[in-house]
């Protein structure tokens, strides 16, 4: 059986139990929102917004503000026009399925991108600078990148996925936005139970509840075996050691 088959019974999209595709509660995702500052009538931008609820409280938090969610996962994007609309938000929070990078809209008042840097071809850096280049003079960026809380070993960098050199500390993520134009306003770092019940109600939850209700499935093998690796790396590997930084930056 192919990955294709397996990927919508685990996927984020069609994951209800998840408010957002990352590791954040409700306390943080308000600690955030406050931090930005988004004023009356902002435009804002989500790069990667998957299904846009950060985005859309982001808009509903300021009187008169639109968003445009730039997202390429189709799923997601149909999640979230139904979200939107929904909430009254559809003439105020558009979904664009367009990869980040191709992204030409700039003038914004708020750039977000969360967990979504890869979406430009370079690195990190690269990402920073779009961003910044997004936002008008004196706009804020809501970035959340990977970093290192301690360093990993070989069994939480197989759990992640990821070599060596991909991530750094959260001093060195800091130290990067500075150094193409970005000063922190705000950091705070996701915690072992945000992660915790992020990998619980996300594709491992999602997968093994899945299994439970399906047991005669012909991909019931795959999706346990998919289960397990990812407990491995995260229990085994990444937990503890890997988090995500949220960092509200001035341009």
């Amino acid at each position: 059986m192919s990955a294709e088959e397996i990927r919508p019974l685990m996927s984020a999209p069609h994951n209800h139990r998840l408010t957002w595709n990352t590791p954040l509660s409700e306390e943080h995702a308000a600690l955030l929102i406050a931090a930005c500052g988004t004023a009356t009538e902002a435009r804002i931008a989500d790069f990667g917004s998957g299904w846009g609820e950060l985005l859309m409280r982001l808009v509903e938090s300021a009187p008169g503000s639109t968003g445009d969610g730039v997202e390429t996962d189709p799923d997601a994007v149909a999640r979230g026009r139904e979200l939107a609309a929904g909430r009254g938000l559809a003439e105020r929070v558009r979904f664009h399925e367009v990869p980040a990078a191709e992204w030409t809209g700039d003038g914004y008042d708020l750039a977000v991108s969360i967990g979504s840097s890869h979406a430009w071809p370079g690195s990190t850096a690269e990402a920073l600078r779009a961003l910044r280049a997004a936002v008008k003079p004196g706009g804020r960026v809501l970035f959340g990148d990977g970093i290192w809380l301690r360093e990993p070993t070989p069994a939480a960098l197989d759990g992640i996925g990821a070599e060596p050199g991909d991530f750094g500390s959260l001093l060195e993520l800091i130290r990067l936005a500075e150094s193409v134009g970005l000063r922190a306003l705000h950091v705070s770092v996701a915690d072992e139970r945000e992660w915790d019940v992020f990998e619980s109600n996300g594709p491992i939850g999602r997968g093994q509840r899945w299994a439970l209700e399906n047991p005669g499935h012909p991909l019931y093998d795959e999706v346990i075996a998919e289960v397990d690796a990812r407990r491995t790396g995260y229990y085994g590997g990444y937990r503890s050691l890997f988090s995500l930084a949220y960092l509200v930056l001035s341009a």
